[in-house]
């Protein structure tokens, strides 16, 4: 079960992380094959990235190496990509 905090889930916040890429890479007219490439990652790991999952149930956690990668191929800052607010993941 997803550890809830006040600002959310990170299950929430990895979905929403995924959308955020996913409509930056159309709005460049880029497939996944195209960014996934460009950002040194598979195909299959920028799709789990984008569907916000690495398996059925588990949140995806990209390493902010891979976020920064793909922000640099989309031609986007971070902030772009990263939903707000961030959740506390102090939270317990």
């Amino acid at each position: 079960m997803p550890r809830k905090t006040p600002s959310g889930s990170w299950t929430e916040y990895a979905k929403q992380l995924g959308l955020n890429i996913q409509r930056k890479r159309i709005e460049k007219s880029m497939s996944q094959e195209q960014v996934a490439y460009a950002a040194d990652l598979s195909r299959y790991t920028f799709q789990k990235f984008e569907k916000g999952e690495s398996m059925p149930g588990t949140p995806a956690n990209p390493s902010l190496r891979n976020i920064m990668a793909i922000a640099q191929v989309l031609g986007v800052g971070l902030d772009d990509l990263l939903p707000s607010p961030w959740p506390d993941l102090r939270a317990r």
